[in-house]
């Protein structure tokens, strides 16, 4: 029986990645799945999917130096490029939607150089426009307009925290701006040395740059104190961190991966000039029982994207029974009452 109910958890974590099964006899959590990494390959015109043992995959072809790279709630990612030839017509400076199926799109027309690509809690994606000094607000309907240009000098990265502050680093300038939500700007750092390309927040709330010219890595804290927290790249570019607090960091024809600690691994390598990255959110949740009451808890990596909670008692039919932004606990109604009853995690609309 023990080594029927293994095998049976197994093929569960295959299908599904991440599901709960609690009940009044048994009660399990699987592990959260690990997360694939997606990449431009800026003089490639490619777009590139890891898994996280390193094997890449291409999943869209035919840009112009593609750059800026950003998930949506659904799933759906968006490319940053110069010019798409999906068409067969010259259509330059726009960001491009791919579905889950691989499907492209051309989502918002025209934005001008969008090196970097970052979305807010409502769904509104911001990119920056370095030719043009701006950085553009595109709505989820595609609809964009200008967010900020007051001072801005050649902005190419671009990062959002948990409180939908934007924060904007200039290329030329050096100078980090944030703006509230309402478009208010005060400077966050004047200390970054040159030419930075990349941002990213962790799940503490401090921000991390990439510095082209020098070869750094900055950490800031959210009250703007530097320090350098990994060296020795040549032009380090896009940057992400995954579910389990690893910093990746697009450096020209190589990715490499960065520990929470501090320790640099090479993850890939082969590239023309990898340039932006960006992982796939995926929901983390566990479950406990307690006096016949269960409650299952979850939680997100940055950015925290609605989640649906779903269950089932066959693995087939499945209802949704919580709809909420993590972190939060759902507790369920019925509790134990049913021999079994299977849980996951989805994002939300």
């Amino acid at each position: 029986m023990r080594a029927q109910f293994n095998s049976f958890h197994r093929a569960v974590r295959r299908v599904f990645g991440a599901v709960v099964c609690a009940g009044a006899v048994l009660l399990m959590a699987a592990s959260a799945p690990a997360q694939n990494l997606f990449v431009t390959d800026f003089e490639g015109g490619n777009v590139y999917e890891y898994t996280p043992d390193g094997v890449r995959t291409t999943i869209a072809t035919g840009f112009t130096w593609p750059s800026g790279l950003a998930f949506d709630k659904a799933g759906n990612l968006y490319v940053g490029n110069d010019y798409n030839s999906i068409y067969g017509t010259y259509l330059d400076n726009n960001v491009t939607k791919i579905t889950p199926a691989g499907v492209q799109s051309i989502f918002a027309y025209p934005v001008y150089e969008p090196r970097g690509l970052a979305f807010d809690s409502a769904g509104n994606l911001f990119a920056v426009d370095g030719p043009s000094d701006t950085v553009t607000k595109i709505t989820p309907d595609g609809t964009p307009s200008t967010f900020a240009s007051d001072g801005l000098s050649y902005p190419d990265a671009i990062a959002i925290n948990s409180a939908d502050d934007v924060f904007v680093a200039n290329y030329i300038s050096t100078a980090i701006y944030e703006y509230t939500p309402g478009g208010v700007r005060t400077t966050f750092s004047s200390l970054v040395a040159d030419l930075p390309m990349g941002m990213a927040f962790n799940s503490a709330g401090d921000l991390f740059v990439a510095d082209s010219f020098y070869g750094y890595i900055d950490e800031f804290t959210p009250d703007g104190t530097n320090t350098i927290f990994a060296s020795g790249f040549y032009d380090p570019a896009g940057l992400a961190f995954d579910s389990a607090g690893n910093l990746f960091v697009a450096d020209y024809h190589n990715i490499f991966k960065i520990t929470p600690s501090g320790a640099v691994s090479l993850f890939a390598s082969g590239l023309n000039f990898a340039y932006g990255l960006a992982f796939q959110p995926s929901p983390e949740f566990v479950a406990a029982e307690t006096n016949g009451v269960i409650q299952v808890a979850v939680t997100m990596p940055p950015p925290n994207y609605s989640t649906i909670v779903q269950v089932s008692t066959d693995l087939m039919s499945w209802t949704s029974v919580c709809t909420n932004t993590p972190p939060f606990t759902f507790t369920d109604p019925m509790g134990t009452t049913l021999p079994g009853r299977f849980y996951r995690a989805l994002l939300g609309p």
